[in-house]
């Protein structure tokens, strides 16, 4: 039995300190995400397990009609209270379940849940929620993480190595090919097409950076210099964009699909 905390806020997992792989990969995935949802000043927007709001208030600032959807009711005033420190138009937030959205169907242009799906109990029910609020030429886009990732399969042949091989222990704890403890699905390229596609018409699977996590690549990294770094990362993301497979987020876009898994 799964037992769901909606007081949580998500402090204990939002980094306090970042590498410069963990900054180009945050910034990048927010960065294809805004772009797929195709932010025009006028259009409807949702975000759905919205978090402390950043993304939508990002899109409220940039002119659109922003709605974020959160249960966790702690989540949501941190999030307020976040944004109460910032002028300028700010998202409506709504408490709700992504697999009950509490609007009619077709009441957004664009639906968008970045970083979130993997925690859902129901991830293809809260997608078909998603189809059935977008209307039908609008899009609805996914921004999940790979846990079959280059880093994710190099750190597992590590620590078989290092078991079998080098006959050495492998540190307790969470290791990062590891699906954390409140994630509900392990997703890779196939799962993510394979549910996605049941509400929606796929139009868009590209992957976002590279080798994100891998063992002792932050270190890698920062014996280079600065330039060097960008260029290797943004190389390591062009090639990501074209093998998903291997990227560390995955970004899934399509138009909705009206069945019965959507609700007409």
């Amino acid at each position: 039995m799964r037992v769901l905390d909606l007081d949580r806020d998500m402090r204990d997992v939002i980094p306090t300190g970042a590498s410069a792989d963990s900054e180009f990969l945050f910034e990048r995935m927010t960065h294809r995400t805004l772009a797929a949802v195709g932010p025009e000043p006028g259009r409807r927007v949702l975000d759905v397990a919205a978090g402390v709001g950043q993304d939508a208030a990002a899109l409220a600032e940039a002119g659109m009609f922003s709605v974020a959807a959160e249960p966790s009711s702690r989540m949501s005033e941190l999030a307020k209270w976040s944004l109460s420190q910032r002028s300028g138009p700010h998202p409506v937030w709504v408490r709700g379940w992504s697999d009950r959205l509490p609007f009619a169907t077709g009441s957004f242009d664009a639906v968008f849940c970045k970083g979130a799906l993997d925690h859902f109990d129901h991830p293809t029910a809260a997608i078909a929620e998603m189809a059935r609020v977008t209307r039908t030429s609008g899009v609805v886009v996914l921004a999940i993480a790979n846990f079959d990732s280059l880093s994710c399969r190099v750190s597992r042949l590590v620590d078989r190595f290092r078991e079998t091989g080098m006959r050495r222990p492998v540190p307790l704890g969470r290791r990062g090919h590891d699906v954390p403890h409140d994630h509900f699905t392990r997703y890779e390229v196939g799962l993510m097409r394979e549910q996605a596609s049941v509400s929606l018409d796929l139009h868009c699977v590209e992957g976002v950076s590279m080798a994100w996590g891998m063992p002792h690549w932050a270190h890698v990294l920062e014996s280079m210099p600065r330039r060097g770094v960008q260029a290797t990362l943004e190389g390591l993301d062009w090639l990501a964009r074209r093998v998903p497979a291997l990227a560390d987020v995955v970004v899934l876009a399509g138009r909705p699909l009206r069945s019965s898994n959507t609700a007409a």
